[in-house]
């Protein structure tokens, strides 16, 4: 019993006989083990042993790199056992089309004995999906994925109580559901790719219920989504800024990257970015922006991206989404040894409720400086939050938005232990509260650049995007003054 080697899904069919696996899973002499208990002979088994009678798999699929790894799923037909249908002894599940490449799912799958000893189910809860680039797949990143879960079903909708739900992928894929790497490497067990059910699997599915073994042809990858790429590019985004570039109504990203690129990356307004538009090739002048941010500066109600170069020149480029970037840009300021040792620079809302006009400046000394009223004319009014000090010397990451739900928005801090704070009601004679989102800890050292925007459908600029150091970035939906929001990836780590 412990040579179990693939997991697998009893479907809902008209012979009740039917369950759902990898296509890479076929194999002779194959049975299902419903509720698999480790600790019981064969014969104990909560539900029996259910013999394989015949394999469904699509003529085309192939385990390997290429496009025809999507379709790397199998129905098998089960035996009676003790003159009972497996569907009427376990019940079933619903199956239906995978509505897209990112989904909240519930993964299940049983790991081999050399990798778990324990010998029991494991569960992905609640992870999202993501897409997996060049592929029509999705994938997850959730540790506790080892060889043997092969077929699991990814579910929709779980009900625990029934065991049973609506699935919408199983484990399987390029090379067989998982990154090319040896099994002592930690991506091993944590990614975890799916084929995305569409009319070929339901083609497969049909089939299967009528016990026919039908060829439908080549495949023919249907249009993939637009990806943002991977970590490994990710690791070199240098800068990002977050604003209403394109007079959508919501915000875009803009990155400033290692070599020079700035790439402005659209979004739907529902939290996923659908096109990108090189803003300029790689050159050496942006290799030297030190620090940006994005703001309603000139007036036009389209956002516009500040620059603060190494040698301390303050840049205001307007209406970039309209503009672009290969113009010459509102000089503000021109190279100096003071804004050389402006650190960080973040636009925000915190003395007027109508537009993004004001700039915070955190020095290197340690000072914070609200600058309000910023144009395209100059740096508007000054206002000392911090004299020079010690402590925020050590702010990493400054960033800002709606964060407590008022109009007038929070600043937002990163401190090198991993802690978070914001500040609520900043005001231009004052500091706001200081309300913790994170305790010291490990994981948020790892956070490289952060901005926050509108990216989403609830009209608040209160969506914080992180880029890790190896190259993960994701956005927390809906983040609050003391809570992080639901956490969305939008690239895989390197």
């Amino acid at each position: 019993m412990k040579a179990h080697h693939c997991t697998a899904s009893v479907v809902r069919s008209p012979g009740h006989n039917l369950v759902l696996t990898a296509g890479h899973c076929l194999g002779r002499n194959a049975a299902f083990v419903p509720e698999y208990d480790h600790t019981k002979p064969a014969g104990d088994q909560p539900y029996g042993i259910w013999p394989v009678g015949d394999w469904f798999r699509d003529s085309q699929y192939a385990s390997d790199r290429s496009a025809n790894s999507d379709l790397d799923y199998a129905f098998a037909s089960l035996n009676e056992n003790g003159g009972r249908d497996v569907q009427d002894v376990v019940g079933a599940n619903s199956l239906a089309p995978t509505p897209g490449f990112v989904n909240k799912v519930t993964v299940i799958g049983y790991p081999m004995v050399k990798y778990d000893s324990q010998d029991r189910a494991f569960h992905c809860s609640d992870v999202w999906t993501t897409p997996l680039p060049a592929y029509n797949q999705m994938q997850i990143d959730c540790a506790g994925m080892w060889g043997g879960v092969s077929g699991g079903p990814w579910f929709s909708k779980f009900d625990s109580s029934g065991d049973t739900g609506e699935i919408i992928g199983n484990v399987g894929g390029l090379l067989q559901g998982g990154p090319d790497v040896k099994t002592d490497n930690p991506l091993y067990n944590r990614i975890t790719y799916s084929p995305l059910h569409g009319d070929r699997f339901f083609q497969l599915y049909d089939d299967a219920q009528k016990g026919l073994h039908t060829d439908h042809g080549p495949y023919d990858q249907p249009p993939l989504p637009y990806s943002m790429g991977s970590g490994s590019t990710w690791e070199h985004a240098k800068l990002m800024a977050a604003g209403d570039f394109s007079g959508t109504g919501h915000s875009d990203l803009i990155v400033v990257w290692t070599d020079g690129e700035v790439t402005l990356y659209t979004d739907d307004g529902n939290g996923h970015f659908t096109a990108e538009r090189r803003l300029l090739a790689p050159n050496p002048t942006w290799t030297h922006a030190a620090t940006i941010t994005a703001g309603d500066f000139t007036g036009s109600s389209r956002f516009d991206l500040m620059v603060r170069w190494s040698d301390g020149k303050v840049t205001l480029y307007g209406d970039v989404g309209t503009n672009g970037l290969n113009v010459a840009g509102i000089q503000l300021i021109g190279p100096n040894s003071t804004w050389q040792h402006a650190t960080q620079i973040t636009a925000g809302r915190f003395n007027t409720s109508a537009y993004v006009t004001d700039l915070m400046v955190r020095w290197s000394d340690g000072e914070l400086t609200l600058y309000t009223n910023v144009g395209a004319g100059g740096f508007g009014q000054e206002h000392k939050l911090k004299d020079p000090n010690s402590t925020w010397t050590h702010a990493t990451l400054l960033t800002a938005g709606e964060f407590s739900g008022n109009q007038r928005w929070d600043l937002m801090v990163q401190w090198p232990d991993g802690e978070l704070d914001t500040y609520v009601n900043t005001t231009t004679s004052a500091l706001g509260t200081e309300s913790r989102i994170q305790n010291p800890n490990g994981l948020w050292t790892r956070n490289t650049v952060m901005t926050t925007g509108d990216f989403t459908s609830d009209h608040r600029t209160d969506d914080l995007v992180v880029r890790w150091s190896d190259g993960e970035t994701g956005m927390y939906v809906d983040t609050g003054k003391s809570t992080l929001g639901t956490e969305q990836t939008l690239v895989p780590h390197a």
